[in-house]
């Protein structure tokens, strides 16, 4: 997906924002979905890695929303985009439902979730937005038949949530990747890296080559390393240390991000890393786009997020800084829990997908 004289590659968008009726395309989701069974949730070891099938045209994008709120408003820039994609796109009683920050109460909210991993007509699965919920909903959810027949989970920011569950539990990779709210209402007046960002979920959903290329960044760490791909929001990932959805790191990629912490507070979720010896024995480490908060007057941390991260890490690994990654309109679309090669040199950075 590079092209030959940018980073990353650039998508031919046309763009028709009119909506022709929406209440037909958008089909409710309770019109196909039918009550969700509870049993007890597989383990790994009956869940080989087993990879959701490639969409094709016509194939079935849920939008669901098992965290923060989300109108039917605000979701439909996204609805466009893929159904111009060729996917029909439905929705769930979530979109549009709201309980305080949340979208709908955590039943409901389960509830959703449930019946989108269980339906068989649906391809692939959407989150709505981030935002937190994500965990007071995660232990209620039985994910037998979605090991059986996995599909692609779509989504960052608390998204991280379930894609550590899964990768942890089950092995299946998933797509950390932009979700509806990240979408832009006009096309029109979108800038390049947001649509070719956003093009990448269609490249990850239809099963297209991805390789992204940076430019040299002296701050790096030269390398090479092939291994999975795991991480997302450093804050979830350390919301979920010591449960059973904790990210195991030996022998793999890891790439973190996140937004709206102070320094110290990104200090120390990086000590927690270190102290819980997941930065010992990583192939590569992929820094992505941290915006933080900034220090309040006369409380100033005093270290760039490059020293932080660098008097933790191991010394045998190569590390990428300022990675197209995170809560930023260049957020491109990674596949977790698949193999990657990460070249980062003096000539630049290079992440492919492998395997």
């Amino acid at each position: 997906m590079v092209a030959n004289n940018s980073p990353f590659n650039t998508f031919d968008i046309r763009i028709s924002m009119k909506r022709k009726d929406f209440l037909t395309s958008v089909i409710p989701l309770a019109t196909i979905s039918a009550a969700f069974p509870k049993a007890p949730e597989l383990s790994q070891s009956l869940a080989p890695n087993k990879m959701p099938p490639y969409l094709k045209k016509g194939d079935v994008i849920g939008i669901t929303c098992p965290s923060g709120y989300i109108s039917m408003e605000e979701c439909l820039p996204a609805i466009n985009k893929m159904e111009e994609w060729g996917f029909t796109v439905i929705t769930d009683n979530t979109v549009g439902a709201r309980d305080f920050t949340f979208a709908g109460t955590d039943d409901e909210r389960a509830s959703g979730f449930q019946k989108m991993i269980d339906d068989p007509a649906i391809n692939a699965i959407m989150l709505g937005r981030g935002g937190y919920g994500a965990i007071r909903i995660i232990d209620k959810i039985n994910f037998r038949n979605f090991a059986k027949h996995p599909k692609w989970i779509i989504g960052f920011s608390d998204a991280t949530v379930f894609h550590c569950h899964i990768q942890q539990k089950f092995g299946i990779p998933t797509i950390h990747s932009k979700m509806c709210n990240s979408f832009p209402l006009d096309f029109a007046n979108a800038d390049q890296t947001q649509i070719d960002s956003i093009g990448s979920i269609r490249q990850c959903l239809t099963g297209e080559n991805m390789k992204y290329e940076r430019p040299v960044n002296f701050e790096n760490r030269f390398g090479e390393a092939t291994g999975i791909l795991v991480g997302g929001n450093l804050s979830v990932i350390e919301l979920l240390d010591g449960s059973v959805s904790d990210l195991k790191t030996d022998g793999k990629i890891l790439f973190i991000e996140d937004v709206g912490e102070y320094p110290y507070k990104i200090d120390g979720m990086l000590w927690n890393l270190k102290r819980s010896k997941k930065l010992d024995h990583l192939k590569g480490l992929i820094v992505g786009q941290f915006r933080m908060k900034p220090d309040d007057p006369g409380e100033e941390f005093g270290k760039s997020l490059w020293e932080m991260v660098m008097e933790k890490i191991a010394p045998h690994y190569p590390v990428c800084f300022d990675f197209p990654v995170g809560h930023v309109k260049e957020n491109y679309a990674l596949k977790c829990g698949m193999k990657h090669k990460l070249v980062v040199s003096d000539k630049g950075t290079i992440l492919e997908c492998v395997g």
